[in-house]
């Protein structure tokens, strides 16, 4: 798609267009692996180094506190989509949508491993197609690969049969690549609608949006992506960003720029962990 008919789309979409809450669904979102690095390694030339990031009592409380997994049971059918991180601490989660792209996800990659912290890449069928090698380097690296469709479409102009194509090739792609289905799954342009809450489910997909959202899709300014999550970051945040669909550039020097400042302000940076039923 290119990248003027995505952003008009975006924003005619986004204007009406909200996260719903999460109310009512406990111990869900488990904290899985993810790194804690130590003194972090200078990144490469960019932005100026900023203050420490000074610790935010974050607004939203998290979820019920995590404990032993619960009997194994079918994936429920929702009809709001997860929108935080449930657990103790300072835990945060980075989600990327609509890649893999050569230019960008290679960058993000190698910063993400610098520090050794794990993601969620929230990926695009058609997308991981023609990339499978960054498919399964998100997985060798320890990252979560969700479904994000084959083709970014709008669900809510959808039929039921549609939707489960986009979403069933998009998964036979990350299964055939990474060895094992995605367990969750992103509705394009935070649109989602009851078939596609009862076609995740089916296919075992849990339904993940997100708390703070950068908008990097407008390239706003490096500097303004990274004042978003600083001024956002907080106990169970789930931050959207992007590594596809236009120039990502901006994307890619902001997380160079606040990884290190959150780490450094106790930020354990981590992914979601569900036990396959």
């Amino acid at each position: 798609m290119k990248k003027d008919q995505l952003l008009t789309r975006r924003r005619a979409l986004l204007a009406g267009v909200g996260a719903l809450g999460a109310a009512g669904v406990a111990g869900l979102l488990m904290p899985g692996t993810g790194g804690e690095a130590g003194p972090p390694a200078a990144p490469a030339p960019g932005p100026p180094a900023r203050r420490p990031l000074r610790p935010s009592a974050y607004r939203l409380q998290p979820l019920a506190g995590y404990g032993p997994p619960a009997a194994a049971a079918r994936t429920p059918v929702r009809s709001e989509p997860l929108l935080r991180m449930s657990g103790v601490g300072r835990t945060m989660v980075l989600t990327f949508d609509d890649g893999p792209d050569p230019r960008y996800t290679p960058d993000i990659l190698r910063t993400l491993r610098e520090y050794d912290v794990r993601a969620m890449f929230f990926v695009c069928g058609e997308m991981a197609a023609a990339n499978r090698d960054l498919l399964a380097e998100m997985a060798e690296d320890g990252h979560v690969v969700g479904n994000h469709t084959w083709s970014h479409p709008l669900l809510t102009q959808l039929g039921r049969a549609r939707i489960r194509d986009e979403m069933v090739r998009t998964s036979e792609i990350i299964e055939e690549t990474c060895g094992e289905r995605p367990l969750w799954f992103r509705a394009p342009y935070g649109a989602w609608n009851r078939a596609a809450f009862q076609l995740g489910a089916e296919l075992d997909m849990e339904p993940l949006a997100w708390t703070v959202d950068t908008l990097d899709w407008t390239e706003p300014g490096t500097r303004t992506i990274v004042d978003r999550v600083e001024d956002g970051a907080g106990p169970g945040v789930v931050l959207l960003a992007h590594d596809a669909g236009g120039d990502r550039s901006q994307t890619v020097w902001a997380l160079r720029d606040y990884l290190p400042h959150l780490l450094d302000a106790g930020y354990h940076i981590t992914v979601p962990r569900r036990y396959q039923v």
